[in-house]
């Protein structure tokens, strides 16, 4: 039988993850013999067992709702986490919990983070999880675990962000005023209340709202700077507050990026240590990507699938070493040259992608935009977002109601 395996240590709880089909004595189930034993990492008492990892059955799917079902008390501090698609696998995790002092929970193998309520389970077990089995799961398992046993949940709850979550932002510069969009008009304090104001409505179809701030923190310039790169960068201790103010509040947070001249990845790691929290994520505003010899207004950037999956390489890298949950990785888009090569564009699972169709103007031009960013959605792998303006937008902008009834599903909204 061909194997490979991987150990692994998060914090206390030791994690052995072999790859290979396995019969049922491997489990060490009673009554079924024992030949596959004695082969795994030790930990919490229980050095003899293994945890295994078989092919997903192709049974169970993140979009489906993985029944709340468990087996045993967790009192041992091993825990199995089985794919509810592994019947004959679960049924033997749950015999050999019960019989041991251990935990058996059902989980969507594909991805364990979309089990937020199995996690909050692990963390009452007497004395914590000590080693944890794994069977049936994606080999992204090694880098999830962490996530669920000891990384925070998004504002909303859960380490996954879409679907069944709606964030609605108000958007704009702390240090512009109003020039820039509704978020400058106010501090921080009350421009979490007039997210919360704009956000009413929108959980009409059922789905979770979260009240945001999309802050620029670059913002493009007419004058060259120190620098030479048409963009002013925001001083992190004028954005601390805001950062500051949304975690109390349970807001979510977005730095926009306006490089100018400058290129996204060199801009979005001047903010690495508010990326590393749990409630911020990034949006990369095409329209500001300039070239050499271009100037802002004078011309609409553009930006590469390469230098877009720069940015994507570099977070999603960020979630995995941080046990962050899902980070949101928004892209403005109004003119379908501002994103080169868009099919190109990486989407792992470690971000929720999002393209906002932020184009501004009549309504019914609008709508056409929207429907040439959105053409071929069916097929996407990232979700859609819309914008608002207050000023711009004629007769103005469309009504909650409204953005509900836009196809595809709108999970993002923000207002400038």
């Amino acid at each position: 039988m061909g194997r490979s395996s991987l150990v692994v240590r998060i914090g206390a709880v030791a994690v052995t993850v072999v790859f290979l089909l396995v019969p049922l004595a491997a489990l060490g189930v009673p009554g079924q013999g024992s030949g596959g034993n004695g082969k795994g990492g030790g930990g919490g008492g229980h050095g003899n067992t293994t945890t295994t990892t078989v092919p997903p059955s192709g049974d169970s799917s993140a979009s489906e709702e993985v029944p709340s079902v468990y087996a045993g008390v967790g009192t041992s501090g091993t825990v199995w986490l089985v794919d509810v698609g592994q019947t004959e696998l679960a049924i033997a995790a749950a015999v050999s919990a019960t019989t041991t002092g251990g935990l058996m929970a059902l989980v969507d193998g594909a991805d364990l983070r979309a089990n937020p309520a199995v996690a909050r389970t692990i963390r009452l077990v007497p004395g914590g999880a000590q080693r944890v089995q794994l069977i049936g799961v994606t080999p992204d398992s090694t880098w999830q675990l962490p996530v669920i046993l000891e990384g925070e949940e998004n504002p909303g709850g859960g380490y996954l962000m879409f679907p069944g979550r709606r964030l609605v932002a108000i958007y704009g510069n702390p240090q512009a005023g109003d020039l820039l969009g509704i978020l400058g008009e106010q501090d921080p304090e009350a421009s979490a209340s007039r997210a919360r104001q704009v956000a009413a409505g929108y959980d009409a179809d059922g789905l979770v709202v979260v009240p945001s701030f999309e802050i620029i923190v670059t913002v493009a310039a007419a004058d060259a700077g120190s620098d030479g790169n048409y963009s002013n960068e925001m001083p992190l201790d004028i954005l601390q507050p805001w950062i500051d103010v949304a975690a109390e509040q349970g807001l979510y947070v977005l730095l926009d990026l306006q490089p100018g001249r400058s290129d996204f990845l060199a801009q979005a790691k001047l903010y690495e240590d508010f990326l590393k929290l749990p409630n911020v994520g990034l949006a990369l505003d095409p329209e500001w990507r300039l070239g050499p010899n271009e100037l802002p207004l004078r011309q609409i950037g553009h930006v590469s699938a390469e230098e877009v999956n720069s940015v994507v390489e570099w977070l999603a890298a960020l979630v995995r070493d941080n046990h962050l949950p899902q980070k949101v990785l928004l892209l403005h888009q109004f003119r379908l040259s501002m994103l080169e090569n868009r099919e190109l564009i990486e989407t792992p699972s470690e971000l929720a992608t999002v393209i906002q169709m932020d184009g501004q103007g009549a309504i019914p031009d609008k709508y056409s935009t929207w429907s040439a960013i959105t053409q071929g959605w069916e097929t996407a792998s990232w979700s859609y977002g819309w914008k608002n303006f207050y000023d711009e937008d004629s007769p103005g902008p469309i009504s909650p109601a409204e953005v509900l009834d836009l196809v595809p599903i709108v999970v993002y909204v923000s207002y400038q």
